[in-house]
C-alpha cells in the first residue's frame, strides 16, 4: 500500500474533533488523560473494566458533549474485540487509542506460592499485553481501512527498565508493551499512524496511595511522585499530530527518578 498523504510532514490541528478510545479511564492516570482530551476539544469513550460508580464520575466530569461510557473485561480474550465493535459502532472511526488499562498485583518470589505465581502472571498478561495487543490491531485496522492518521499511545513504566522485584509480572508486561508500541510503530507509519509509549514512574493515585512513602517520593531529586495531569499531558502531546516524528519513542515521565 503506498504512503499516506498524511505521513509525508507535520500536519495542521483536526478540524474536526477526534474520537478517543481510554481504556482504563474508571480513575486515576486513565481518568486524567479522559479529561485532557476531553479539555480539547474531543470526544472521549471512556473504557472501565469493573468500577462503574467511578467510571461514571469520569463521564460526568469531562467537559464538552458525546462521550460514552463502555464496559469490557479485557482479561477474556473477546472481551477487547467486543470494547473494538461497540467503540466503532459508536463512533465510526477511532483516531486516537490510548491503552491505559491494566492491572499490578504483587507476587513477592519468595512469599507466593507456585499456584498463585501463575495465575498473577496469567492474569497481568492477559490484561496488560493481550488486551492493549488485540486493540491496537483491531483500531489500527479500522484506522487504516478509512484513511485516518491515527494514534496509539501506551502507558507503560518505568519498571520495565528499573525491575519491579515485588511486581514481576508488571514489569514485564510494562516491558512488552514497550517492545510492542516500536514494533507498531514501524508497521503502521507508512499507513500516517504513530505509535508511542511513556514510562511513568510512581503516580499519585488511589491504586498506589499505600505505597507512597517518603522513600519513594525522594526516589525523584524534584522530591515528590508524578500527578495524573503530568503524565496525561504526555500523552496528550504523543496523540497530537504535531508529535507523529516522536512515532516509536518511550517518553520518560519520571521526574529523574531513573535515567537510561
Amino acid at each position: 500500500m503506498p504512503p499516506s498523504p498524511h505521513s509525508g510532514g507535520p500536519s495542521t490541528a483536526p478540524a474536526r474533533p477526534r474520537t478517543v478510545l481510554v481504556t482504563g479511564a474508571a480513575r486515576g492516570i486513565g481518568r486524567a488523560v479522559a479529561t485532557a482530551f476531553a479539555q480539547g476539544g474531543d470526544r472521549v469513550i471512556a473504557h472501565w473494566g469493573s468500577r462503574r460508580e467511578e467510571a461514571e464520575h469520569t463521564l460526568a466530569g469531562l467537559p464538552g458533549r458525546g462521550h460514552l461510557l463502555l464496559q469490557a473485561d479485557l482479561s477474556d480474550p473477546d472481551g477487547a474485540a467486543s470494547l473494538a465493535e461497540r467503540a466503532v459502532d459508536h463512533a465510526g472511526t477511532i483516531d486516537v487509542l490510548v491503552n491505559n488499562a491494566a492491572v499490578n498485583l504483587p507476587q513477592p518470589f519468595t512469599e507466593v506460592d507456585h499456584q498463585e505465581w501463575r495465575r498473577v502472571w496469567r492474569h497481568t498478561i492477559d490484561v496488560n499485553v493481550f488486551g492493549a495487543a488485540d486493540l491496537s490491531h483491531l483500531l489500527a485496522r479500522n484506522m487504516i481501512e478509512r484513511g485516518v492518521p491515527g494514534r496509539i499511545v501506551n502507558v507503560g513504566s518505568r519498571g520495565a527498565y528499573r525491575g519491579e522485584p515485588d511486581h514481576p509480572a508488571y514489569g514485564a508486561s510494562k516491558a512488552a508493551l514497550h517492545s510492542l508500541g516500536q514494533s507498531l510503530a514501524v508497521a503502521l507509519a507508512p499507513h500516517g499512524i504513530g505509535v508511542a509509549s511513556v514510562a511513568p514512574g510512581f503516580v499519585e493515585t488511589e491504586r498506589v496511595a499505600h505505597r507512597l512513602t517518603d522513600a519513594v517520593r525522594s526516589d525523584s531529586p524534584f522530591g515528590r511522585v508524578a500527578t495524573p495531569e503530568e503524565v496525561a499531558a504526555a500523552v496528550h502531546y504523543l496523540a497530537s499530530p504535531e508529535a507523529v516524528w516522536s512515532s516509536g519513542t518511550v517518553l520518560d515521565v519520571n521526574g529523574a527518578s531513573h535515567l537510561r
